[in-house]
């Protein structure tokens, strides 16, 4: 071997192990917040709990509850998400969100009541699927007859129901009751048992079948929630359960969003009551059969939503209900296992109080996505606001 040759190898066995070092630490892409924008605002209404998707053409589907904005109206002092009045509708953008249709498309009006938080998804063959549940007004003399009703002032809890559109959204099918929770003691207005219900994403599954976390009563005193996981076959028109997701004696648990990792676990984002407001995780390795105990994830905010991202991280955004309020986001690795430690984006921090949040996300190319969530500033009327999220590279 002559002296040249011995150099030249000695040089690259000297700089292989740092290039491949250099390769193996290489930084993830970037996220960082762009500009805010707004999705819908009349000023008459009280918007709020949106949900979106982008169809493959690339229209985006904004659904959201609408009902009378009663303070200026009819000057009223206070909101209340309860509401005779309140409709599922949405709105459309053709451009990346740019501009949206002033006028909202109706979705659904309940003939019994108002309808609560359109949870709209859309399946791997372009079929919408989205959830609600109602409340309806009842008189002192009928509530007080009621038996094992939930109340809420003078509305009586309808539950849950779950629409189908295999249109884009134009038209809507439905709708069709969910199960019932049999240990759920709760009954509706009409004395029958209450359907399941939730807020927040279900997911469907490697294996065409939707998986949803609801949540049901534990009917103990005092009364406490807890959440199940309901397995549909058929796009939602019928459910079978599967198991329970998150029990606690003292934690309570309800809207909850469900995310399915690439190795095929089911991770529930869970919103809690009687913790300090600590977001939870409970995680099943078995297709739903069962879930691990629940885990605090160490950090307040809720509901969540979690969008997979081009590089198979998971972008989880939610509410922040405490000052200063707003929006906010971790970036979580492919399998949500470093829910802890992932580092907090402050997506809006410029809330007027904790009436706001309950976002949803879509990829509106491969470098941006666009977070939904209502929103308020200065306690002024609720709208549909949005905010782009940059992914560097």
């Amino acid at each position: 071997m002559n002296r040249r040759f011995f150099l030249i190898v000695c040089l690259t066995a000297a700089l292989l192990p740092a290039q491949i070092g250099r390769s193996e630490s290489k930084p993830a892409p970037t996220i960082r917040k762009g500009k805010d924008t707004v999705v819908y605002r009349d000023d008459n209404f009280y918007s709020a709990f949106p949900s979106i998707v982008q169809r493959r053409d690339g229209e985006l589907l904004v659904a959201f509850r609408r009902a009378p904005g009663r303070r200026l109206l009819l000057g009223e002092q206070n909101i209340s998400h309860t509401d005779a009045n309140s409709y599922l509708v949405l709105v459309r953008s053709r451009d990346d969100g740019q501009t949206w249709s002033p006028s909202p498309e109706l979705i659904y009006a309940h003939p019994f009541g108002g309808s609560q938080d359109p949870c709209m998804v859309q399946l791997r063959d372009g079929t919408l699927v989205c959830t609600s549940y109602g409340w309806t007004l009842v008189n002192p003399d009928y509530a007080a007859r009621m038996t094992n009703a939930s109340l809420q002032g003078s509305f009586g809890f309808l539950g849950g129901y779950v629409l189908r559109s295999q249109d884009a959204g134009h038209s809507w099918q439905g709708p069709w009751l969910p199960l019932h929770i049999g240990s759920d003691p709760t009954t509706d207005i009409f004395g029958q048992p209450v359907p399941a219900y939730n807020r927040g994403a279900m997911c469907e599954g490697k294996d065409g079948r939707l998986y949803w976390v609801v949540a049901a009563s534990t009917g103990s005193k005092p009364w406490r929630s807890e959440t199940h996981l309901l397995i549909s076959s058929d796009q939602g028109e019928s459910w079978r359960y599967s198991s329970p997701v998150a029990t606690d004696p003292k934690v309570m648990f309800n809207e909850t969003s469900l995310y399915e990792t690439p190795k095929g676990d089911l991770v529930a984002f869970l919103r809690t009551e009687n913790f300090n407001d600590y977001t939870a995780i409970a995680r099943s390795t078995d297709h739903g059969k069962s879930f691990q105990p629940w885990q605090d994830a160490g950090w307040q905010g809720h509901p969540h939503y979690a969008l997979r991202l081009p590089d198979q991280r998971v972008l989880l955004v939610y509410g922040y209900r405490h000052a200063p309020f707003g929006i906010r986001a971790r970036v979580l690795d492919a399998e949500c296992t470093n829910f802890a430690t992932a580092e907090e984006i402050v997506l809006r921090d410029d809330g007027g109080n904790g009436d706001l949040g309950y976002p949803w996300a879509t990829m509106i190319s491969k470098r941006q996505a666009l977070v939904v969530y209502y929103f308020n500033q200065a306690d002024g009327p609720r709208c549909i606001a949005g905010t782009l999220v940059e992914i560097g590279r």
